[in-house]
């Protein structure tokens, strides 16, 4: 088996971390690049960068703030906000990133995920997915969780996939800082219909919560989380140790 990946997210919002709780209410956390360096330095698989506020105020990604982590991590980074065409995935891929993610500016052009992905490869296109329940439904949420675009969630990453991107992060609006464990029926829901690594976003609490997850969807590749990384709550060492003890395949 795969090992699963263990992945910190770093929303950016005027060059400073933050975290909230269901998308609302966000503090200040830190300096990203300083972050970012001490994930990388304690284990993390991958880094995940997300501009939070780019599409919503139509302005390009911080990529100054980019090329500066870029310049001293050397962990995989995802980087999203504000992409809207080919020309943002070169300029980010560019400052550093390895891989792109994309959610309201394909949820704009639908057409934005092929053109990447024949461009730069599928493995480097990331469909992000803002998701919560509407009327017993799973719906796309774009512009950092604030607009209800009226699509369904399942079937927007279905097409997404068959389109060309080669990875999902299903972030859960309804788990999304709340600490009660990952969303697991939503998530189900999507290793159900692709065949692409899906990555958990939303609702990590405590380390069994990511074991949870890993025993219960064994589809899902990779656990994102933020604030229980950011506040100390969980350690990425000690969470690797704890799965490793459970069986579960990762990378020490």
């Amino acid at each position: 088996m795969i090992a699963k990946r263990i992945i910190p997210c770093l929303d950016v919002r005027n060059g400073r971390v933050v975290k909230g709780v269901n998308f609302q209410g966000l503090a200040d956390v830190s300096s990203p690049v300083e972050l970012a360096q001490y994930y990388s330095g304690c284990g993390a698989d991958e880094l995940v960068f997300y501009d939070i506020t780019a599409s919503a105020e139509g302005r390009s990604l911080f990529t100054d703030i980019l090329r500066q982590t870029a310049e001293r991590v050397f962990t995989p980074l995802t980087v999203g906000g504000g992409i809207r065409t080919v020309d943002d995935f070169d300029r980010v891929l560019k400052c550093g990133a390895d891989k792109v993610s994309v959610n309201s500016g394909a949820i704009r052009d639908p057409s934005l995920i092929p053109q990447a992905a024949k461009r730069y490869g599928d493995q480097c296109v990331v469909l992000s997915v803002d998701a919560r329940r509407v009327d017993g439904q799973f719906r796309v949420f774009a512009k950092g969780g604030r607009v209800d675009t009226g699509l369904d969630a399942i079937q927007w990453i279905r097409s997404g996939v068959k389109n060309g991107a080669g990875e999902v992060v299903l972030n859960s609006i309804d788990t999304d800082g709340v600490k009660d464990g990952f969303d697991l029926e939503m998530l189900s829901a999507v290793c159900d219909v692709v065949d692409v690594p899906v990555i958990a976003s939303g609702g990590a609490g405590c380390a069994e919560h990511f074991v949870t997850l890993f025993q219960t969807l064994p589809k899902v590749d990779a656990g994102l989380a933020a604030s229980i990384f950011h506040f100390g709550e969980v350690k990425i060492p000690d969470l690797k140790q704890t799965l490793a003890e459970k069986g579960i395949p990762t990378r020490l």
